[in-house]
């Protein structure tokens, strides 16, 4: 899985923190508030996002308004997943993640991997 460029993952940052739907001008208004950027730059990236699947889009009137085809949380379980195919020891690169944790994440976690365990059945 690819890793997003620095326009890329501001845009989808972007699009994330939005509750609905979002068009090019709202995204290029907020990626100005940090950098001088064009409208066609933005419009030519979130077409490319579009097709790479990571936005879907519907035309409303003469213009798309665009939502993310997936969350960050699926982004980044991609990038962790890519990394750890890379690993040669898997558990041990996850055992030190774990253990970067913040405690109150840490009890998440474990949560997670409780409802994992009776979702399969184990015991």
């Amino acid at each position: 899985m690819p890793r997003f460029g620095d326009l890329e993952a501001a845009i989808m940052r972007s699009v994330w923190a939005s509750a609905t739907p979002v068009r090019v001008r709202e995204v290029l208004a907020d990626l100005q508030r940090e950098r001088d950027i064009a409208f066609t730059t933005v419009q030519t990236v979130m077409d490319i996002l579009f097709h790479k699947g990571w936005l879907d889009r519907a035309k409303q009137g003469r213009a798309y308004v665009y939502w993310a085809a997936a969350s960050q949380e699926d982004y980044a379980t991609g990038l962790v997943e890519e990394a750890l195919e890379a690993a040669p020891d898997q558990a041990a690169v996850l055992s030190r993640l774990v253990a970067r944790l913040p405690s109150e994440e840490l009890v998440e976690l474990r949560g997670a991997l409780e409802e994992a365990k009776r979702g399969e059945g184990l015991t």
